[in-house]
């Protein structure tokens, strides 16, 4: 029990150091809608702390320059998805902003790059390897059915549920290898990607209580996001992790130092 409840605590560590970046985004979440601040617009207040964060944990070490492009690129993935979204009233941005482009604030890109921040630093924290990774021929292709989905479901059919069923096809042997004080753990990877899902659900709700952006339903007052956002986090934690680990074995073949980085396809 007491090396179990050691473990635990280890794990908790690792995963509360990798969640830095986006609890961090709560913080600013929770003291902009507190704290009434006339001079600055809180979404550009937001955009600032977001930034100076970044700056932050790449000047001290916390964040490497690799991680940062990582980062990047989903700010920027994120950013298109909110355009889109939001003229198609998904959801709305209401407050006002120097920032924001088409009604869309630039800090809420950050918000998909805090997941990928999580990512990254989990994986290197936890030493996280894979195994069975399938060829790139069937999750690259999949990664980007998936992002699409969230664009053209608006005009043609929702293929979800189809999408998730190749997911578990594709990733049937794959597992998720990683280390907490020595001790290996594993995981189906499928079951990794609900885990995050939900977790991430929870802070959703978390963040539409503090006004980060509003469903049609909480004009009026806020309420629980709907649990079908479950399915839609757990398909862009599929396209997070697909990125992330492509580019990591890409990056290791380019090296030829796959140790550590350990992701071996079947």
């Amino acid at each position: 029990m007491k090396r179990a409840f050691v473990l635990l605590l280890h794990f908790g560590y690792q995963e509360a150091m990798s969640c830095l970046f986006p609890v961090s985004i709560f913080l600013a979440l929770a003291l902009t809608h507190l704290i009434d601040n006339p001079i600055i617009p809180r979404y550009d207040l937001l955009l600032l702390w977001c930034l100076a964060m970044q700056i932050f944990m790449v000047k001290s070490g916390l964040e490497t320059k690799d991680e940062l492009k990582v980062i990047t690129l989903f700010h920027l993935i994120g950013l298109l998805l909110e355009l889109f979204k939001t003229h198609m009233g998904s959801w709305s941005y209401p407050d006002a902003g120097y920032s924001k482009i088409a009604g869309v604030p630039l800090y809420s890109g950050f918000m998909y790059a805090s997941v990928a921040s999580y990512l990254c630093q989990a994986w290197r924290r936890l030493d996280v390897s894979i195994t069975g990774w399938p060829r790139a021929w069937f999750t690259v292709p999949l990664g980007a059915a998936i992002y699409l989905n969230f664009f053209t479901h608006h005009f043609i059919g929702d293929f979800r549920w189809i999408l998730t069923a190749l997911m578990f096809v594709i990733f049937l042997r794959t597992r998720v290898h990683f280390i907490v004080r020595g001790e290996p753990f594993r995981m189906p990877l499928a079951l990794s990607f609900f885990l995050i899902g939900f977790f991430i659900w929870i802070a959703e709700n978390i963040a539409t209580l503090f006004g980060a952006w509003t469903y049609p339903n909480q004009h009026e007052g806020w309420q629980l996001v709907s649990l079908s956002k479950i399915s839609s986090w757990f398909l862009l934690i599929i396209v997070s992790f697909i990125i992330v680990a492509q580019l990591k074995h890409v990056k290791g073949k380019l090296s030829q130092e796959t140790k550590g980085h350990g992701i071996t396809t079947d």
